[in-house]
């Protein structure tokens, strides 16, 4: 007599967990699109850029009563672009105080969201590329207990890569050590059914390109490995009939919100 209601507990347990990446992409679109129109409200010129779009409207309205006269027309397409022009101007300058901050949280997130973790018992590959290929047959991978090797490394000497693949057991945050011309290092490598925070490569040098795509330290700048990669399967989201990456399913569902609460506050956009 439990089997029925101990079931249906499973299979609803199992339905959240797979729609969790889409129920938190709702969630803080709604709190993004909300925090985003009160930024606006508060950085800008709110009576001047309203009068900018009545000029605008005005405008438009004249092209459409003075068809017939051609003076009239091309005057107010000048001055429709006049006025475009100083819409804009007003709303970039909320626009500057909301870029920054908007970037860096959608960086943060995508460890989170940007990737599925590594499944016990999913086959993935680990690359490191080296400075030059003669430092390949000098580089190999260490393993933690819980994870074996399932075929021979593989060398790619065009491009100073050599890739391994590798099976997890179970559940865990593992680090992998990567040991190169006598030097050792590290990679981070999670295996989990959940949300977690992934880093999917480790790279030397390049600052800007770390900032986005690696959640790691810097690797050695005499390191002769420049980068170590896991090849985590990258994150889609169902939603409308659509398989969506999280980072456009965020901004759409935010400009939606961000217009929904612009009209419940009164706020001129």
């Amino acid at each position: 007599m439990d089997f029925i209601p101990t079931g249906f507990i499973l299979i609803k347990m199992s339905l959240l967990h797979s729609h969790a990446p889409l129920v938190l992409v709702v969630l803080l679109s709604l709190v993004v699109g909300l925090l985003m129109v009160v930024a606006f409200r508060c950085t800008s010129d709110q009576k001047a850029i309203r009068t900018a779009k009545d000029h605008l409207k005005a405008h438009l309205l004249a092209v459409r009563l003075f068809q017939d006269q051609l003076q009239v027309v091309l005057n107010s397409y000048w001055r429709i672009l006049l006025s475009t022009g100083r819409y804009l101007r007003l709303a970039f300058k909320p626009l500057l105080y909301v870029i920054v901050p908007l970037t860096l949280l959608v960086v943060q997130l995508d460890r989170y969201l940007g990737f599925v973790p590594i499944e016990p018992g999913q086959p993935f590959l680990v690359k490191a590329r080296t400075g030059n290929a003669d430092a390949l047959d000098q580089t190999s991978l260490q393993l933690p207990p819980e994870m074996t090797l399932t075929a021979p490394p593989v060398h790619v000497p065009a491009r100073a890569e050599i890739i391994w693949r590798v099976v997890a057991e179970k559940e865990g945050k593992y680090d992998l050590g990567i040991e190169a011309v006598g030097q050792s290092y590290s990679k981070s490598a999670v295996v989990s059914q959940g949300i977690e925070r992934i880093s999917p490569v480790r790279l030397r040098g390049r600052w800007w390109e770390r900032i986005f795509v690696s959640g790691e330290p810097e690797l050695p700048v005499n390191s002769p490995i420049q980068s170590v990669e896991v090849n985590y399967p990258a994150r889609n989201i169902s939603f409308a009939w659509l398989g969506w990456n999280w980072i456009w399913l965020f901004f759409v569902l935010s400009l939606i919100s961000g217009f929904l609460f612009k009209s419940i506050l009164g706020i001129e956009i």
